[in-house]
């Protein structure tokens, strides 16, 4: 069977995907799909929510599993939850989220069950729009390289909480504490 899966932008007017996709994929190949039908890179901690139909959040399923829950609660993690699990009828709803920092989502809507039929990968049946962009920074905030990692954002009040506002005075720097040995660091 077949779900054919409808998703929406409230930040782009005239913005619609829709997917066919297996009803036993995974929630991570659909995760691929939506990322692949908007051209956005996968690098992002994506989530999935089902959501009541009145659109309030009920289930997440997350990217992976990243501890943070209670240990009653239930972690359902994409690579291992299947749509057939959460999406039993048409018109089950969800939300997308595709860019986590500042919670900017799709809304999805289950639009058909197609019995009978089945495909190898999901499929974008229909296409019509811009996606809008992964990634919205605000325009106050400065982006903070750090060693290796892509980047974080500060802005410009916790920037200069976070540097300082006054440049550093190598008289004031006290060395005492910051002991540089030659031998082996581990060795007692």
């Amino acid at each position: 069977m077949l779900f054919r899966i409808k998703f929406i932008s409230d930040e782009v007017d005239g913005f619609l995907r829709e997917i066919e996709i297996e009803s036993d994929a995974t929630f991570l190949e659909l995760n691929e799909a939506v990322l692949s039908s908007c051209g956005y890179p996968d690098d992002q901690m994506t989530s999935f929510y089902i959501c009541n139909d009145e659109w309030e959040r009920k289930q997440q399923i997350t990217r992976e599993d990243m501890g943070t829950s209670g240990s009653d609660e239930d972690i359902y993690v994409m690579e291992r939850t299947r749509l057939s699990e959460f999406i039993e009828d048409e018109d089950q709803k969800m939300e997308f989220i595709f860019d986590p920092f500042s919670e900017r989502a799709f809304y999805l809507d289950v639009t058909e069950l197609i019995p009978g039929k089945h495909l190898e990968h999901p499929v974008v049946v229909r296409s019509k729009g811009e996606a809008p962009e992964q990634i919205k920074l605000p325009d106050d905030e400065i982006v903070v390289p750090a060693a290796g990692k892509k980047g974080s954002t500060l802005d410009e009040d916790e920037a200069s909480e976070f540097y300082g506002n006054d440049g550093f005075e190598s008289d004031e720097f006290d060395p005492e504490g910051f002991e540089i040995s030659d031998g082996d660091p581990y060795r007692q």
